[in-house]
Protein backbone atom coordinates (compact mmCIF):
# COMPACT_ATOMS: atom_id res chain seq x y z
CA UNK A 1 0.00 0.00 0.00
CA UNK A 2 1.88 2.97 -0.94
CA UNK A 3 2.01 6.20 1.75
CA UNK A 4 -0.36 8.69 -0.09
CA UNK A 5 -3.11 5.95 0.21
CA UNK A 6 -2.50 5.43 3.64
CA UNK A 7 -2.73 9.41 4.63
CA UNK A 8 -5.44 9.50 2.80
CA UNK A 9 -7.17 6.76 4.74
CA UNK A 10 -5.73 7.82 7.92
CA UNK A 11 -7.59 11.24 7.30
CA UNK A 12 -10.59 10.10 6.19
CA UNK A 13 -11.03 7.96 10.04
CA UNK A 14 -10.30 10.94 11.82
CA UNK A 15 -12.89 12.96 9.81
CA UNK A 16 -15.71 10.00 10.64
CA UNK A 17 -14.44 9.78 14.06
CA UNK A 18 -14.94 13.49 14.40
CA UNK A 19 -18.56 13.14 13.32
CA UNK A 20 -19.69 10.08 15.36
CA UNK A 21 -18.31 12.91 18.59
CA UNK A 22 -19.86 15.64 17.37
CA UNK A 23 -23.54 13.63 16.72
CA UNK A 24 -23.26 11.62 19.84
CA UNK A 25 -22.64 15.15 21.40
CA UNK A 26 -25.38 16.73 19.60
CA UNK A 27 -27.66 13.82 20.69
CA UNK A 28 -26.78 14.19 24.33
CA UNK A 29 -27.44 18.36 24.65
CA UNK A 30 -30.99 17.09 22.48
CA UNK A 31 -32.06 14.62 25.01
CA UNK A 32 -31.16 17.14 27.82
CA UNK A 33 -34.25 19.57 26.67
CA UNK A 34 -37.08 19.32 27.89
CA UNK A 35 -40.17 17.66 25.10
CA UNK A 36 -42.73 19.87 26.95
CA UNK A 37 -43.11 23.12 28.21
CA UNK A 38 -41.88 24.00 31.92
CA UNK A 39 -44.95 24.02 34.62
CA UNK A 40 -45.42 27.63 36.38
CA UNK A 41 -47.31 25.49 38.99
CA UNK A 42 -45.10 26.20 41.50
CA UNK A 43 -44.15 29.41 40.77
CA UNK A 44 -45.72 32.20 42.75
CA UNK A 45 -47.56 34.50 40.90
CA UNK A 46 -46.72 38.35 41.96
CA UNK A 47 -49.36 40.25 44.14
CA UNK A 48 -49.83 43.79 43.43
CA UNK A 49 -51.33 45.51 46.62
CA UNK A 50 -54.81 47.44 45.88
CA UNK A 51 -53.55 51.11 46.16
CA UNK A 52 -57.08 51.74 46.72
CA UNK A 53 -58.50 55.44 45.94
CA UNK A 54 -55.33 57.31 46.92
CA UNK A 55 -55.02 60.03 49.64
CA UNK A 56 -58.76 62.11 49.99
CA UNK A 57 -58.37 65.56 48.77
CA UNK A 58 -61.61 67.28 49.87
CA UNK A 59 -64.31 67.13 52.02
CA UNK A 60 -67.90 68.38 51.18
CA UNK A 61 -71.21 69.48 53.53
CA UNK A 62 -74.08 70.90 51.55
CA UNK A 63 -76.02 71.66 54.79
CA UNK A 64 -73.74 74.00 56.12
CA UNK A 65 -71.59 74.79 53.23
CA UNK A 66 -68.51 73.23 53.30
CA UNK A 67 -66.39 72.49 50.99
CA UNK A 68 -62.25 72.30 51.60
CA UNK A 69 -59.30 70.56 51.08
CA UNK A 70 -58.38 67.63 53.01
CA UNK A 71 -54.90 67.48 54.09
CA UNK A 72 -52.98 64.32 56.70
CA UNK A 73 -52.65 65.07 60.40
CA UNK A 74 -50.46 62.21 62.90
CA UNK A 75 -49.99 62.86 66.34
CA UNK A 76 -47.77 65.10 68.44
CA UNK A 77 -45.04 64.64 70.67
CA UNK A 78 -47.99 64.99 73.71
CA UNK A 79 -50.01 62.25 72.29
CA UNK A 80 -52.46 64.56 70.75
CA UNK A 81 -54.10 64.51 67.52
CA UNK A 82 -52.10 67.36 65.04
CA UNK A 83 -54.75 70.04 63.82
CA UNK A 84 -54.70 71.80 60.08
CA UNK A 85 -53.82 74.61 59.14
CA UNK A 86 -57.39 77.47 58.99
CA UNK A 87 -59.23 77.34 56.08
CA UNK A 88 -58.25 73.74 55.76
CA UNK A 89 -59.53 70.11 57.28
CA UNK A 90 -57.38 67.07 58.10
CA UNK A 91 -57.37 63.51 57.91
CA UNK A 92 -56.39 60.87 60.80
CA UNK A 93 -53.65 59.28 58.17
CA UNK A 94 -52.50 56.55 60.88
CA UNK A 95 -56.04 56.01 60.87
CA UNK A 96 -58.12 54.63 57.91
CA UNK A 97 -58.97 56.81 54.79
CA UNK A 98 -62.57 57.66 55.00
CA UNK A 99 -64.35 55.12 53.08
CA UNK A 100 -62.00 52.36 54.53
CA UNK A 101 -63.35 49.62 57.28
CA UNK A 102 -63.48 51.24 60.46
CA UNK A 103 -63.32 54.96 62.05
CA UNK A 104 -61.75 57.62 59.94
CA UNK A 105 -61.60 60.85 61.78
CA UNK A 106 -61.84 64.40 59.95
CA UNK A 107 -61.10 67.51 62.06
CA UNK A 108 -60.84 71.18 61.40
CA UNK A 109 -61.30 74.57 63.17
CA UNK A 110 -64.18 75.99 64.44
CA UNK A 111 -63.36 79.79 63.71
CA UNK A 112 -60.20 82.15 64.15
CA UNK A 113 -59.15 85.64 65.84
CA UNK A 114 -58.68 86.56 62.75
CA UNK A 115 -60.68 84.58 60.14
CA UNK A 116 -63.79 84.49 61.82
CA UNK A 117 -65.80 81.29 61.44
CA UNK A 118 -63.54 78.49 59.96
CA UNK A 119 -64.36 74.91 57.92
CA UNK A 120 -66.38 73.57 60.82
CA UNK A 121 -67.58 76.77 62.30
CA UNK A 122 -70.91 75.29 61.89
CA UNK A 123 -70.86 71.59 62.42
CA UNK A 124 -72.98 71.58 64.82
CA UNK A 125 -75.89 72.58 63.14
CA UNK A 126 -75.52 68.93 61.37
CA UNK A 127 -78.33 67.13 61.33
CA UNK A 128 -79.15 63.06 61.28
CA UNK A 129 -79.90 62.38 57.40
CA UNK A 130 -77.18 65.85 56.45
CA UNK A 131 -74.72 64.24 53.93
CA UNK A 132 -70.98 64.67 54.18
CA UNK A 133 -68.43 63.53 51.57
CA UNK A 134 -65.02 62.80 50.85
CA UNK A 135 -63.42 63.17 47.70
CA UNK A 136 -60.36 61.27 46.30
CA UNK A 137 -58.65 62.05 43.12
CA UNK A 138 -61.48 59.82 40.71
CA UNK A 139 -64.00 58.96 42.95
CA UNK A 140 -65.54 59.96 45.95
CA UNK A 141 -66.84 58.32 49.50
CA UNK A 142 -70.45 59.74 51.27
CA UNK A 143 -72.30 59.37 54.82
CA UNK A 144 -75.00 60.03 56.57
CA UNK A 145 -75.19 61.72 59.27
CA UNK A 146 -76.32 59.39 62.37
CA UNK A 147 -75.32 61.66 65.34
CA UNK A 148 -73.92 64.32 66.87
CA UNK A 149 -72.86 65.28 70.55
CA UNK A 150 -70.59 67.65 72.85
CA UNK A 151 -68.41 67.19 75.41
CA UNK A 152 -66.11 68.17 77.51
CA UNK A 153 -62.26 68.31 75.98
CA UNK A 154 -61.33 65.92 79.49
CA UNK A 155 -64.02 63.82 78.68
CA UNK A 156 -63.73 63.34 74.98
CA UNK A 157 -65.74 60.06 74.28
CA UNK A 158 -62.38 57.69 72.43
CA UNK A 159 -64.07 54.94 72.93
CA UNK A 160 -67.06 55.75 71.24
CA UNK A 161 -65.18 57.91 68.43
CA UNK A 162 -62.62 54.07 67.89
CA UNK A 163 -65.22 52.02 69.07
CA UNK A 164 -63.77 48.60 67.08
CA UNK A 165 -66.48 48.84 64.46
CA UNK A 166 -64.92 47.30 61.15
CA UNK A 167 -68.12 49.05 59.20
CA UNK A 168 -66.63 52.28 56.99
CA UNK A 169 -67.87 55.11 59.37
CA UNK A 170 -66.84 58.80 59.99
CA UNK A 171 -66.35 60.51 62.99
CA UNK A 172 -66.05 65.27 62.15
CA UNK A 173 -64.09 67.01 65.53
CA UNK A 174 -64.30 70.81 65.90
CA UNK A 175 -63.99 72.70 69.12
CA UNK A 176 -67.25 74.12 70.88
CA UNK A 177 -68.78 75.30 73.88
CA UNK A 178 -68.01 77.96 76.06
CA UNK A 179 -63.94 79.76 75.50
CA UNK A 180 -61.63 80.04 77.82
CA UNK A 181 -59.69 83.17 76.83
CA UNK A 182 -57.24 82.97 79.21
CA UNK A 183 -56.42 79.20 77.65
CA UNK A 184 -57.41 80.80 74.84
CA UNK A 185 -59.32 77.27 73.46
CA UNK A 186 -62.75 76.55 73.62
CA UNK A 187 -63.90 74.04 76.88
CA UNK A 188 -65.64 71.59 74.68
CA UNK A 189 -65.44 69.14 71.35
CA UNK A 190 -68.68 68.37 69.75
CA UNK A 191 -68.59 65.41 67.45
CA UNK A 192 -70.35 64.22 64.77
CA UNK A 193 -70.81 60.91 63.44
CA UNK A 194 -71.70 59.24 60.23
CA UNK A 195 -72.46 56.02 58.51
CA UNK A 196 -71.32 55.49 54.61
CA UNK A 197 -73.68 55.29 52.28
CA UNK A 198 -74.00 52.26 50.27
Amino acid sequence: MNRGRVVVMVAAAVVAVAAVVTVALQLRDLAAVPTTAPSTEDTPTPVVADAGPGAPTRVTIPAIGVDAALVPVGLKDDGSMQTPDFGAAAWYEPGPRPGEPGPAVVVAHVDSAVGGLDVFGRLRELRPGDQVTVHYPDSARTFVVTDLEQTAKADLPTTRIWNGTTAPVLRLITCGGAFDRGARSYLDNIVVYADRLV
